[in-house]
C-alpha cells in the first residue's frame, strides 16, 4: 500500500508557500511531488545491493523552481514541445502564441505549467492535482480543465494519468520533463546509460529541432536503439541530425497502437533499470544538451551540467499542427483528454 504525506517545502517570490507530497510504497521507495509546476522533486528507488537512490533531478527549494528555464521534473502544458512560428490554425482562426524558443513556441511558453501553482488534494492512493487554464492563456483559445493524478505503486511503477476537457476547440499537449539518471542525481553524466528504444522511425528534425513532416528509418543512423546502445557512444557523431540537435532531442515514433512499451533505459553501475509505457503517439528522447551548470543550482547546492540527466518524455509529435500526416493534438468542445505514461524501475541482478 501507498501512503501518501504532505510536508511544507518552502515560499515561492509572492510569498505564496508549496508543499512536497511524498508517496511511499511499502518497501520504502518513494516518488515526491511539488504543487508548483507539478514537479516530480525525487524518484528513490532501489539499487541491485538494495539500496535506495534518489534517480530524478530536482531541487532543494522553491527558488530553483521558479528560477529554472530547463523544466525540470515540471508538468508541461498546454503543449509539450515545440510549434513552428508559435503560430497554429484551428478551424478559420490563426492563433499567435509566445516566442519563447527562436521564432517559436516551446512547451506553452514564457509561463507554461511548469510555473504555474496546481491544486493538490490527496485522493486515498493518488495524489491529485487539477489547474484551469483560461481562455487565451499563453495565447491559447478556450478555458481548459487538466487534471493529472500520479500513483506509485509496489511495484516501484509511477503512474501519471493525465485528463483535460475544455469549452471550445484548442490544443492539448501535455506530457512531463523529468530528467532522469538511474546511477543517481549528482553522480555524473548519463552517456553511459544504455537505452532501446521500440521504434523503427522517427520525425525528422531541422536546425531548430523541429520535425519537417518527414518520418524516417533508424536503421543505419546514429538514431537506432531497436537493440541496447550505450548513449554516449554515438552522442558526438557527425550525422546531420545529432549535429542540430547537439545531441540527442529527437521525437521516436513507437511502434504499435495504444498502451504499450516503448523504452527501456539501464545503467549498469546501479543495475537500475527503467521501462517506459504510454498510449500516447510518440516519445522525445532528450540528452540534457542545455544542462549548463548554472544557478540554479540542484540538490545539496550542486551545479547540474550538461547530459547529468535525460528526459523521455510521451507526448504528440512535436509541430504536428502543420503537418496533415501527423496526428494532432486538437480536443474538441465536449471531448475528453485522457492518456496515461508509466516509468517502472527494476534492477538486473
Amino acid at each position: 500500500m501507498t501512503k501518501i504525506t504532505k510536508r511544507p517545502f518552502g515560499k515561492l517570490s509572492d510569498g505564496r508557500e508549496v508543499s512536497l507530497y511524498e508517496l511511499k510504497n511499502s518497501s520504502g521507495a518513494s516518488v515526491e511531488v511539488i504543487d508548483f509546476g507539478g514537479a516530480i522533486r525525487a524518484i528513490n528507488v532501489p539499487d541491485r545491493d538494495g539500496k535506495l537512490g534518489d534517480v530524478a533531478l530536482g531541487y532543494d527549494s522553491p527558488e530553483g523552481y521558479e528560477k529554472q528555464g530547463k523544466y525540470i521534473g515540471a508538468l508541461i502544458g498546454r503543449h509539450g514541445n515545440r510549434i513552428e512560428n508559435a503560430l497554429f490554425k484551428l478551424g478559420r482562426k490563426n492563433y499567435f502564441l509566445e516566442k519563447n524558443d527562436g521564432r517559436n513556441n516551446l512547451h506553452g511558453g514564457f509561463k507554461g505549467f511548469d510555473k504555474r501553482m496546481w491544486n493538490a488534494e490527496i485522493d486515498g492512493e493518488a495524489l491529485v492535482l487539477k489547474y484551469f487554464s483560461p481562455d487565451g492563456e499563453g495565447g491559447f483559445p478556450a478555458n481548459l480543465w487538466v487534471t493529472v493524478r500520479y500513483t506509485f505503486d509496489e511495484n516501484n511503477a509511477l503512474m501519471i494519468d493525465y485528463s483535460a476537457e475544455s469549452d471550445g476547440d484548442t490544443v492539448c499537449n501535455l506530457t512531463n520533463h523529468c530528467y532522469f539518471n538511474l546511477d543517481g542525481e549528482g553522480s555524473g553524466s548519463i552517456e553511459g546509460h544504455s537505452l532501446r528504444l521500440n521504434a523503427t522511425h522517427f520525425t525528422v528534425g531541422n536546425s531548430e529541432c523541429l520535425p519537417t513532416g518527414y518520418v524516417a528509418k533508424v536503421e543505419g543512423t546514429p538514431l537506432d536503439f531497436t537493440d541496447f546502445e550505450v548513449i554516449g557512444d554515438r552522442i558526438n557523431s557527425k550525422h546531420e541530425q545529432i549535429v542540430f540537435a547537439g545531441g540527442y532531442d529527437h521525437n521516436f515514433c513507437p511502434d504499435g497502437e495504444g498502451f504499450r512499451h516503448m523504452a527501456t533505459l539501464k545503467a549498469e553501475k546501479s543495475g537500475r533499470f527503467m521501462e517506459v509505457y504510454s498510449d500516447l503517439p510518440g516519445i522525445q528522447f532528450y540528452s540534457g544538451n542545455f544542462l549548463d551548470g548554472t544557478d540554479p543550482y540542484g540538490k545539496g547546492g550542486r551545479p547540474i551540467n550538461k547530459r547529468d540527466g535525460l528526459c523521455l518524455e510521451t507526448q504528440f509529435y512535436p509541430n504536428s499542427l502543420r503537418f496533415a500526416n501527423f496526428t494532432k493534438p486538437i480536443l474538441r468542445k465536449g471531448e475528453r483528454y485522457h492518456h496515461v505514461t508509466v516509468y517502472r524501475f527494476g534492477v538486473e541482478k
